[in-house]
């Protein structure tokens, strides 16, 4: 889907789009199936015959899909209309939970899984995308308020709604119970969504995917690994090594098709100052939410003894107010701009973890409650305005590339969390434990000094925040105060660009400057 159109849809304002509205019900479902396998891993155990560490791969499957199909959204979706990449997406989920329901091995298992996957990496992307063509600039924040309340409330839900699924019936019920859901919103959404815009035909550079597939999956596969108990830690690091290195020599290979043909995900996106601080501020803050979504079950029923049920409706709130709150952020951000929102989150999100460095056998639920519902407050506070500033700083025929990247970064970013918490955590508990000291105290030092590294972490996000622009207005004046990082020295659109794209022209009709530049003026 190409953010190049004839005209901008009529939308009114204070008026969410439906084919933003479609989207967003369609993404919800997909999240809400990527969380709600988190407690089937006894289940599954127990009925296909396989280790803890075999039943992990569900998880761990998922997100090396989702780290090897999301480079090329991009081009995928400048490639196809709106109906086109939904009634895709869509389908392709629709198939793995199905074939996931029936299937009779744990292969067969992992491949629906696998199949799910990729149809959910097409459905972020096609998500921001489409909003970013379609919503007004002055109206952006509103609307994404409204998809963080979506996408915030559907992992929230996952858990709980997977325990309450799982005390009557056997794990299949998941996909059974997701299956005519997700087909209604399909079958519903493919009579009411409209194209927005007008697909470009481009080749595609297949040693790109190639090696987009070896380093973003490997890096992630070789992050998860961290988490395996019997796994090698220099297996781990070198199949880690291997993604980045395979991760440079696609960078390398973008630079080069940037200059003579189309590439896969094209670089330039990170050439705005904007767009890419919003990047790094966005990915740490998912590395240090997700380092603490896998730290708190462990701690709650591991050391608390809670049941999944119990330990999904007691950190449910938190997901609740944080999704609850996203349209109130993004009206607070369309009125007042980023600066009363960013940096407060930033700080907030600090002092949450840095609470959760005092956690104890006998820290009281409601505490633990408070701290997670301030967690999620922060992002929310956070995550709407910065992904709004970083998208809009971005020309119209990046949108798919700049999104696309972002989904990247997350699979990568929720990895390194997750590996990087689980190790500082295991790797304390096992030196207390050999100088003597039992196993329960010696968890909870070890999950103090892990959430104490990811506030570190966090310390990042408001020396971040205070550089990024209060407004999207304010974002496009600093990427034009120099030179136009998007477009080669001559003035010129590179190959595959539109020559002019009208959504550069303002609402008053006069040609702003990115147009100018591009007519040579």
């Amino acid at each position: 889907m190409s953010a190049v159109m004839r005209e901008r849809p009529a939308v009114r304002a204070g008026r969410t789009p439906m084919v933003v509205r479609l989207l967003v019900l369609a993404t919800f479902v997909v999240i809400l199936n990527e969380t709600i396998m988190i407690n089937a891993i006894p289940r599954l155990m127990e009925s296909l015959h396989i280790t803890e560490q075999s039943a992990q791969w569900v998880s761990t499957a998922f997100m090396l899909t989702m780290a090897a199909v999301i480079p090329v959204t991009g081009w995928f979706l400048q490639r196809v209309t709106t109906r086109q990449a939904y009634a895709i997406a869509m389908g392709v989920f629709l198939a793995g939970t199905a074939l996931s329901a029936v299937a009779p091995t744990f292969e067969v298992l992992l491949l629906g899984r696998i199949v799910q996957a990729a149809g959910t990496a097409v459905m972020m992307p096609l998500l921001m995308t489409t909003l970013m063509i379609v919503v007004p600039e002055h109206d952006r924040g509103r609307v994404m308020g409204n998809v963080t309340l979506a996408i915030s409330v559907a992992p929230a839900l996952g858990p709980a709604v997977s325990g309450l699924i799982l005390q009557v019936g056997s794990w299949r019920l998941l996909f059974v119970v997701v299956l005519p859901i997700a087909a209604l919103v399909t079958v519903f959404g493919l009579r009411k969504v409209e194209n927005i815009g007008e697909p470009q035909v481009s080749s595609i550079d297949w040693l790109s995917v190639g090696v987009a597939a070896l380093g973003f999956g490997g890096l992630v596969y070789g992050l998860s690994l961290f988490g395996d108990t019997d796994g090698s830690v220099a297996t781990a690091i070198g199949i880690a090594v291997a993604g980045a290195a395979a991760i440079a020599v696609f960078v390398v290979r973008q630079l080069k098709l940037q200059r003579t043909g189309v590439p896969l995900m094209d670089l330039r996106t990170l050439g705005h100052r904007t767009y890419a601080l919003s990047l790094a501020l966005m990915s740490i803050g998912f590395l240090a939410m997700l380092g603490s979504m896998i730290l708190l079950p462990l701690y709650l029923q591991n050391l608390r003894g809670l049941s999944p049920l119990e330990t999904g409706l007691l950190l449910m709130p938190g997901g609740l107010v944080m999704g609850l709150l996203g349209p109130t952020v993004g009206k607070v951000f369309d009125k007042f701009g980023s600066r009363p929102l960013v940096l407060p989150g930033s700080v907030g999100m600090v002092l949450a973890l840095g609470g959760f460095t005092q956690v104890s056998m006998t820290m009281p639920y409601w505490q633990v409650l408070g701290l997670h519902a301030l967690l999620m407050v922060s992002l929310a506070a956070t995550f709407t305005p910065v992904f709004t500033l970083g998208m809009g700083a971005l020309p119209p025929h990046l949108y798919s590339h700049g999104s696309s990247m972002l989904g990247t970064l997350q699979q990568v970013a929720a990895a390194f969390g997750t590996a990087l918490v689980v190790t500082v955590m295991s790797a304390r508990t096992s030196h207390l434990m050999a100088d003597g000291i039992a196993a329960a105290p010696a968890q909870v030092s070890g999950m103090k000094l892990a959430f104490g590294v990811a506030a570190a972490l966090a310390l990042l996000t408001i020396a971040v925040a205070a550089k990024l622009p209060h407004r999207i207005a304010d974002a496009g004046a600093q990427e034009h105060d120099g030179v136009d990082t998007d477009m080669p020295a001559d003035g010129h659109p590179g190959p595959g660009e539109p020559a002019t794209a009208d959504t550069d022209v303002p609402a008053d009709g006069r040609p702003g400057l990115l147009r100018l530049r591009r007519l040579g003026l």
